[in-house]
């Protein structure tokens, strides 16, 4: 049995569904809004690879190393980005969250907050993981930031790590937090949020 089962995490009016081909036109259009694919540092599709992404994505699952979400508006239904456990490690009771992306018109919006809250929840107290993990490129700073607002502990940097969609090599920047930080972090999240209104 696998260690992330499909589950639909919801609060706030945002709801993580299991990512699916029925998303492919949402998660099209999402990624339109504000033509996330041409930021060099993210792993956001371009539209004609919508299909492949989420295959990409279910293959992964089905493997055991990712469990990928479509972000919607519970509302609406609209899907608005996209976020995934990765790198799986059931042995160890480890996880990592990545693969997020998220619409222009919704960035800077409770929707990250909200997401990170429902996904480390989830991985601490009902997947009883022990460590969660983050990674993101090294020019990608605002990444870095969000990370750090969560409580987050940078691990390090590792050199010459993986290749960005441009070709070039980048580095990537390495956080984790503890089953015993999570507490803290916690009240922190729902602290923020209430300052979203």
């Amino acid at each position: 049995m696998a260690f992330v089962q499909p589950v639909t995490l919801r609060s706030n009016g945002i709801a993580l569904v299991p990512l699916s081909l029925d998303h492919e036109d949402g998660l099209r259009g999402a990624a339109a809004d504000g033509e996330l694919w041409k930021l060099r540092i993210t792993s956001v599709p371009e539209p004609h690879e919508t299909h492949g992404y989420i295959e990409t994505a279910l293959k992964m699952r089905d493997e055991g190393h990712r469990f990928a979400f479509a972000v919607t508006d519970e509302a609406s239904g609209k899907v608005i980005g996209s976020t995934s456990f990765h790198d799986i490690l059931p042995t160890v009771k480890r996880v990592e969250i990545g693969y997020t992306w998220y619409a222009k018109s919704v960035q800077r919006s409770h929707v990250n907050t909200t997401c990170k809250l429902l996904m480390m929840g989830h991985a601490f107290d009902t997947l009883g993981c022990h460590v969660v993990g983050w990674r993101t490129d090294n020019y990608n700073f605002a990444s870095q930031q969000a990370i750090e607002r969560l409580g987050a502990k940078k691990d390090g940097v590792i050199r010459g790590h993986a290749l960005r969609r441009d070709g070039t090599i980048r580095d990537t920047v390495m956080y984790s937090m503890r089953a015993g930080e999570w507490p803290e972090a916690k009240a922190q999240l729902h602290y923020l949020l209430g300052r979203h209104g």
